[in-house]
């Protein structure tokens, strides 16, 4: 039987202490980090970018399946994938927790590991945040800091009539990873004895538990010398998330199915749960690849990227927003992506 330290020993000042006690500064920007009032950071000219997520246990988690450690690195990651879709580079995290007694400091200390290697991997501070109890689950509030040379981050605003409409990756494998594991979880609370059968799903049940930021994308423009005209990070479904780039923008799109990345292992686990691989792609979330829209004269050199496809194009408001079937057919896109206040976390794409 491992040990079992209770929160308590610690108290509130003590715990952050005893978990922030390894801290490793990365970044020359970090003046002051844990253990001030506050901290203190210096872009030296560079303009800051911020964003903050918050992950509630039942809502956007489940801890029957998901490891403390893959949700400690995906509380980061999300929101690394918010700075990278600014076109922007994440230098520092604060991170706040709400806990119950039903955790002990090992569970927190397994949590946090999670969190330190997405900061060792992405080359991220974290420097500062709190604890509190909960009454109800577990709580997690993540801040990200960034930074951008002047001028030079992309919103979701600043598309152009004419411009490629791009994406980084493959889609939908998140969402049916999730399907897999709520149909195991199901089946555990109906029978506990029996053996999950997850067989040869790694990619996709990987693809929602331990998500990785879209780092190399933003190295590739920087190389490339590449100035998406707008931007967003795939979190909701690639339907919500383009149509949110042609709101704001004030245009319509044309997307092509055929060119809609698919990774063979999702289109085979789709297939297992007769839903159309195409939905989950248009609808699934949380996939955190880059969306994004590029000039027509950037074509060649995006397109010999193999971790870039281009799906479509952007068009006049009035034409609307379009998904051009393989057979041929044109249907409205419509917005049927994860929604946090209507939806529960195994709903089926339409």
């Amino acid at each position: 039987m491992s040990h079992r330290t209770e929160i308590s020993a610690y108290g509130e000042f003590g715990l952050i202490e005893h978990l922030t006690k390894n801290i490793e500064l990365q970044n020359a920007s970090t003046i002051e980090g844990v253990g001030d009032d506050a901290a203190v950071i210096d872009h030296f000219g560079k303009q800051t970018v911020i964003t903050t997520d918050l992950l509630l246990e039942g809502i956007h988690f489940d801890l029957i399946y998901t490891p403390l450690k893959h949700l400690g690195y995906k509380s980061v990651v999300v929101n690394l994938s918010d700075i990278y879709a600014m076109n922007a580079r994440p230098t520092h995290i604060t991170l706040s927790i709400g806990v119950s007694n039903r955790f002990s400091v090992e569970a927190l200390e397994e949590f946090y590991e999670g969190v330190y290697l997405a900061c060792k991997n992405y080359g991220v501070d974290l420097i500062g945040g709190d604890t509190s109890t909960s009454l109800k689950g577990f709580v997690i509030s993540v801040t990200a800091i960034g930074e951008v040379t002047p001028d030079k981050f992309v919103k979701r605003s600043s598309a152009r009539k004419g411009d490629l409409i791009c994406v980084s990756g493959d889609l939908g494998a998140a969402y049916i990873g999730l399907l897999f594991l709520e149909r195991e979880k199901k089946i555990f609370l109906e029978s506990p004895e029996v053996q999950p059968d997850l067989e040869g799903e790694a990619y996709v049940i990987g693809r929602l538990l331990k998500p990785e930021a879209r780092k190399d994308i933003i190295d590739f423009f920087e190389q490339s010398g590449i100035m998406p005209t707008a931007m967003i990070d795939v979190s909701d479904g690639l339907s919500s998330d383009l149509l949110h780039i042609c709101k704001r923008s004030g245009l319509g799109c044309l997307l092509y199915e055929e060119k809609i990345p698919i990774a063979e292992e999702m289109r085979l686990a789709a297939f297992k749960f007769e839903i159309d691989p195409t939905a989950c792609a248009l609808s699934g979330g949380e996939d955190y690849e880059l969306l994004f829209t590029i000039r027509q004269e950037d074509y060649e050199k995006v397109s010999g990227n193999p971790a870039i496809s281009i799906i479509g194009y952007m068009t006049e408001a009035a034409e609307g927003s379009h998904l051009i079937t393989k057979g041929g057919n044109k249907y409205p896109l419509t917005a049927q992506g994860w929604n946090a206040f209507t939806t529960g976390r195994g709903q089926a794409p339409k």
